[in-house]
């Protein structure tokens, strides 16, 4: 069992040493490494593109998001009658109006989730449809600003603010 540890032990302070000596020598490597952060999400969605796009799936959806309301308010309607007037009600009232109120529920629920579903499967689209876009402006700016590296901010815990080119990535977008 001894031998065992020992053996352990060492292996562990092997590890150590070939850690020591791999960061000793990447870091002159980072130092010279030029890096620059954006944050894709928001200049992609505060893009003139993305705006347009809302503005249209805006326009075509809105019927669409009113019957989602209507169906909301309505068994919104059910419910607060049911609580305020089911205890006056008698059971086959009170249970006629609970599948009533169900019924309106499962109409909102469901027009709900296919109108979500269509939504993000169309800003899912207009996101795949941007990609190659976006790449060719983040090639621009690793060339402009002579970078070796860009992060997008989600994988960032902490930047100078003036590694930060999402302002001009968004220029970019737009032009």
């Amino acid at each position: 069992m001894t031998g065992l540890r020992e053996y352990l032990k060492r292996a562990l302070v092997v590890r150590m040493i070939v850690a020591a000596v791999a960061l000793a020598v990447s870091l002159p490597v980072l130092a010279d490494t030029r890096i620059g952060v954006v944050d894709l999400r928001r200049a992609l969605f505060s893009s003139d593109g993305a705006k347009a796009f809302s503005d249209e799936l805006k326009a075509e959806f809105s019927d669409d998001e009113a019957q989602v309301r209507e169906a909301q308010q309505e068994a919104r309607r059910l419910q607060e009658r049911l609580q305020t007037d089911g205890a006056m009600m008698n059971e086959s009232e009170r249970q006629k109006l609970t599948e009533e109120f169900q019924q309106k529920a499962e109409v909102f629920a469901r027009r709900k989730q296919q109108l979500d579903q269509t939504l993000n499967s169309r800003k899912q689209a207009f996101v795949d449809d941007a990609r190659p876009q976006v790449d060719a402006a983040v090639k621009e700016l690793m060339e402009e600003y002579d970078l070796d590296l860009i992060l997008p901010t989600e994988t960032v815990v902490m930047a100078k603010p003036e590694l930060n080119l999402t302002d001009e990535l968004l220029e970019k977008l737009n032009q």
